[in-house]
Order: structure tokens, then sequence, then C-alpha cells
């Protein structure tokens, strides 16, 4: 378990750090719909960081005091499902490289998911 929620903790941190630091570039580079500006790509980056602290906390805790581990199967599962509903029904990502990696996002969450019911 605690293998998943450094993993958990690595694959967020550097998602949001990315985001945080230079939104516009990475979405052009992934290849997902362009932004008007900065502020959502932003403050969805400042999300995936709050929540890569509350990983971190959870596996350095010897008490379990961050997001716990049926938190991550939630939110993994969310975003998956919400990324694959707007890659199925329209509002992917414009280029194929971005539909890729949408669709990468979705596989790499629900089988994260599956691995953390696994352990739970």
């Amino acid at each position: 378990m605690q293998q998943l929620l450094w993993i958990e903790t690595l694959l967020k941190l550097a998602a949001g750090a990315a985001l945080v630091i230079a939104p516009l570039t990475s979405i052009k580079l992934l290849g997902l719909p362009a932004s008007a500006n900065a502020f959502w790509p932003r403050l969805l980056g400042g999300v995936l960081l709050g929540l890569a602290a509350a990983t971190f906390l959870e596996g350095a805790s010897e008490r379990g005091r961050g997001i716990g581990m049926a938190g991550l199967i939630l939110i993994n599962t969310a975003g998956a499902a919400v990324l694959a509903f707007s890659a199925a029904f329209g509002g992917s990502a414009p280029t194929l490289r971005g539909r890729l990696v949408q669709w990468s996002i979705v596989v790499v969450l629900f089988v994260l998911s599956l691995f953390e019911i696994a352990y739970l």
C-alpha cells in the first residue's frame, strides 16, 4: 500500500507542478484544448499539488492523517470517468496526440484505482 501512495504522490506532484509552473505550455505540449488564459489550468495544478501533499502525509504518517486510500480511489475513479465521458461524447482534445494523452490518463487512473481497491 505504501508504494501505491508514493506513486500517487509523484504522479499528482508532477502534473500539478507542470500546470502551476507552465500551464499553457503544458497544455500545448500534451495536445489538449487551448485555454484563453492560465487561470483554470493553474488552479487545477494547485488542486493536484494539494492532493499530492495529502497523499504524502498519508504515506509518511504512522497514523494516516492524510487523504486515505478510499479517498484516492474516489478521486481517481471520478477523474477517469469525467475524462472518459469527455473523450467519448465530445469536448476532448482537438489533436490525435491530445486524445491519446486523455485516454492514457483514463487508463492509468482506472488501473491505479483497481490496484488500490485490491489493497483496501
